[in-house]
């Protein structure tokens, strides 16, 4: 093979964003779950999770999109191509990942699987995917009997404490994906057997269409087919895709049936949708045909040596020719050496073979995690013309004021099984380490949510498929900054004035929507509910106990903050370029200092969310008789206001005298105001103006809780709720009820928000990188003489910098080997051998005392910030010391 194209991968991105070769038609857009989602759910009482279940779905066509296992799809799921697999043994075939609902897991909805995402590149040009698969019957039965039996204090049950995988009796199947052209794809799929002893394996590849033809009159005339050809190939003919030829090596058995729902009763005449499975495991020849049909199975059934392996070729190429596998490897291996010449370049400093398998599967699970998002809600109220209407009850529930949303898109998503749906603030934060990968991409993300058919006509921003009106925290605006930053910089110093111009305005209908609608009584202090944070509450703070009234929130109120100094400085950023934004950022500045005012005294009577005598930040809640009491819980909550810090140059205000004199007149003629925020008279280093909710000795306060190892500090990171919790739980006695909450490091003990993820303990990686990027913001201001003890009562003083780096080095301690040679974000799990110690994963939350990884197994979105994590350490190592 010739040496490789160090710039192959690069140029393909390049190609992409000018819109000159789609390398983006094809991807890993599969979802993993279909069923059990709000858009799959068609019931009276909108039980998504009883509508469409697991077991339901091997019958059942879906409306909206499709799932399987290591999957690829075009970039409208129109033809979608996966991997089935039977091990003699199961009473099913394996089409899709098994996992337990919201109601069957101990700690909510939980994938019972082990699978990874070992490799990917921006363009897809190649992927690479491994799923392990127990030669004993895989333990659906006892999975969800262990689950239903153990209590919210007692961890989740995992298919390895099944004994499924005992003694190497199992297969590991990788997948891989190598395109020789935009349409033009090569499949590997090989097998391994672990065992010691022979075994069973039945290899099936399937492709099919997503099922377009039954919900409208007229449909059934353009149904797309799949058709044997005596050449050996299968023509794919679709009247949008057009047409394609499936190929692939050895003699398999070609299963084809409908993709359609078997409505299982007599006289029904399919095939349909379970025809495969109906044949290969039931052996009902009559399940499928043999010429054509709309979902197509090649049925490799073997039998692997102890050891042995097994690997199947296929390509799936547009035209009408037939083209030949890639029996040599060649594509593959070229696709790979240019992937290790990709990151190689990204790598770029940092030296440790362990540091760059991080970087590398978090890029790939990041990538793998992309997924095309349908659901017309507008239409999903309304019902198909060929379907049953939707009962009544549809148009007051859920979603039914979105009824102008229609997605249709690719989107990041957090964990395409556990959470196979965008996340507003998720995908924000996603958006920060793909500006790494395909900076590209990560503008297009940001910019979708603000489209006509997402955003609201309102201004607000959808939240999550369960309820698209819930509030997250408003990062957009934060996220579109740093993206911008990060481009800038790979720019050589041109930023994409374009985009951040096109979203601001978009953003200055958001943030109306916040002022108007999330500040109940006019006074500067924000509510928002839960705002991401589920259990992070003494109760649930979207819906407060009867008696109870508006909380004002110091997290929603400080993200207010940060929102308003964060469209102040892209304002700023604009008017370099256009000086008609300059009112604009005077405008933010203003409202920056009006919030601000609130937290200290709202509304002028007196008090705020700052408690002097607890140092610390709490919200405060309404009674029914008129008292406003705080709720004492130092949690998250209240480190949010750090977030709220911004830095002027003195040469920006140079630049721009308009702003300068007005910023000079505010606080000239509102002192009040000035000496909340900052020492306006005071510059620091550089002759630098600070904004920010705190000041120094109030900082102090709150990083000296912050930075304790008895409180918030672990060794792996910021808890998000105090340890003091532990010994001292908060309680609350008001209004003839008791309320309560206790410091829990790993999995929720709380059935709140269903108890799938956890607030009261553990570390979240997206709320620490705001730390680490506050912490070093305000290092800019301050410099290297403001210091601040670390750990809290160690009597090292460490400047800003120096703090943000430390945590810094225990976030990238979660996924790095200790001394001992484990991983903590891996715990202490019984783990199959054979190559688990390459096979990463990249949890929802973390352990606040151990490490270990909790929640969705695959939630590499936000997690994956430990690419910013590593990339920053990089650059900052030859200078330490």
């Amino acid at each position: 093979m010739s040496e490789p194209d160090g710039w192959a991968e690069r140029r393909r991105i390049a190609e992409q964003a000018r819109g000159e070769r789609a390398w983006s038609l094809w991807g890993p857009y599969l979802s993993e779950r279909q069923w059990g989602t709000v858009r799959e759910d068609y019931s009276r009482d909108g039980t998504a999770w009883r509508s469409l279940t697991h077991e339901e779905a091997r019958f059942r066509a879906y409306r909206w999109g499709e799932d399987g296992i290591a999957g690829l799809t075009d970039d409208h799921g129109l033809m979608c191509l996966s991997l089935a697999l039977w091990n003699g043994q199961d009473r099913m075939l394996k089409e899709r990942l098994f996992g337990l609902t919201n109601e069957e897991g101990n700690h909510g909805e939980d994938v019972k699987e082990v699978y990874h995402y070992l490799d990917a590149v921006p363009s897809h040009a190649y992927l690479k995917y491994l799923y392990r698969y127990p030669q004993a019957p895989f333990p659906y039965e006892a999975l969800l009997a262990e689950s239903r039996r153990r209590g919210r204090d007692a961890p989740e049950y995992e298919i390895e404490e099944t004994g499924a995988f005992d003694g190497g009796r199992f297969f590991d199947v990788t997948v891989e994906y190598a395109k020789a052209e935009t349409d033009d794809i090569h499949v590997v799929v090989t097998a391994v057997n672990r065992g010691s002893e022979p075994a069973a394996l039945h290899l099936v590849p399937q492709l099919w269409f997503r099922n377009t033809w039954s919900w409208r009159e007229g449909a059934e005339a353009w149904r797309p087919r799949l058709a044997a050809r005596p050449d050996g190939s299968v023509a794919c003919e679709h009247p949008r895709l057009g047409s394609y030829r499936l190929t692939y090596d050895g003699a398999p058995e070609l299963l084809f049936c409908e993709n359609e729902t078997n409505p299982r009763r007599p006289g029904a005449i399919g095939p349909f949708k379970d025809g495969l499975d109906a044949a290969i495991v039931a052996g009902e020849a009559e399940a499928v045909v043999a010429d054509g049909g709309t979902k197509l199975g090649l049925h490799y059934p073997l039998t692997l040596p102890a050891g042995g392996r097994a690997v199947v070729r296929l390509r799936l190429a547009a035209g009408g020719t037939p083209r030949p596998v890639d029996a040599g490897g060649v594509v593959v291996a070229r696709r790979i050496a240019e992937a290790d010449a990709f990151y190689d370049a990204l790598q770029d400093g940092i030296a440790d073979p362990d540091e760059r398998r991080i970087y590398r599967q978090a890029a790939a699970g990041l990538i793998w995690t992309k997924q095309l998002y349908r659901y017309d809600v507008g239409l999903w109220l309304r019902g198909d013309p060929l379907q049953p209407p939707p009962p009544p009850e549809r148009r007051r529930s859920r979603n039914a004021a979105w009824a102008h949303m229609a997605a249709a898109d690719v989107l990041s998503m957090p964990d395409k099984w556990e959470y196979p749906w965008f996340a507003a603030w998720d995908l924000a934060f996603h958006c920060i380490p793909f500006a790494l990968l395909d900076p590209d991409f990560a503008k297009a993300q940001l910019l979708l949510l603000t489209r006509e058919w997402y955003m609201h006509p309102n201004g607000q921003l959808p939240a999550y498929e369960w309820e698209f009106g819930d509030t997250n925290p408003p990062v957009h605006a934060w996220a579109v900054l740093r993206v911008f930053e990060i481009d800038r910089d790979r720019r050589g110093g041109r930023g994409d004035l374009a985009f951040l111009e096109g979203v601001f305005h978009k953003l200055l209908i958001n943030f109306t929507w916040w002022v108007n609608r999330k500040d109940a009584t006019g006074r500067n202090v924000f509510q928002g509910g839960f705002l991401g944070l589920d259990n992070v509450g003494v109760f649930d703070r979207s819906r407060p106990p009867p008696g109870f009234g508006l909380v004002h929130q110091a997290d929603g109120t400080a993200w207010m903050a940060m929102y308003a100094l964060t469209m102040m400085r892209i304002a700023l950023e604009l008017v370099l370029h256009n000086d008609v934004y300059e009112s604009t950022a005077s405008k933010f500045f203003e409202h920056f200092l009006l919030i601000a005012e609130a937290m200290t005294d709202m509304g002028g009577e007196g008090f705020g969310l700052w408690d002097e005598e607890d140092r610390f930040y709490y919200d405060q809640v309404d009674l029914a008789d008129g008292r406003m009491i705080p709720l004492r819980v130092r949690s998250m909550v209240g480190l949010v206001p750090l977030f709220a810090v911004e830095v002027i140059e003195p040469l920006m205000l140079q630049r721009l005298p308009d702003f300068a004199r007005r910023l000079h007149w505010v606080l000239q003629n509102r002192p009040h105001l000035a000496r909340l925020v900052s020492r306006w008279t005071e510059g620091g280093v550089g002759d630098r103006k600070l904004l920010s909710l705190l000041r120094g000795q109030r900082m102090k306060a709150l990083l000296a809780r912050m930075l304790d190892e008895a409180e918030f500090l672990s060794p792996f990171g910021v808890r998000s709720l105090s340890k003091a919790h532990q010994a001292r739980p908060y309680t609350l006695d008001a209004l003839g009820a008791s309320f309560t909450v206790r410091y829990d490091p790993a999995d929720s003990t709380s059935g709140m928000f269903g108890g799938n993820s956890n607030w009261r303990g553990p570390v979240w990686l997206p709320m620490n990188y705001l730390i680490i990027d506050s912490l070093r913001r305000f290092h800019t201001y301050y410099g290297d003489d403001f210091r601040v003890e670390h750990p809290t009562g160690s009597g090292q003083l460490l400047s800003l910098q120096a703090i943000a780096d430390a945590l810094e080095d225990r976030l990238i301690g979660l996924f790095t080997k200790d001394e001992t040679g484990r991983r903590p974000a891996l715990g202490d799990a019984p783990r199959p051998p054979d190559g688990d110690d390459e096979a990463l994963l990249f949890h929802e939350f973390f352990d606040g005392d151990t490490g270990r990884g909790l929640g969705a197994s695959h939630q590499t979105g936000w997690t994956a910030l430990v690419l910013n994590l590593l990339h920053h350490r990089a650059r900052r190592r030859p200078t330490e010391g």
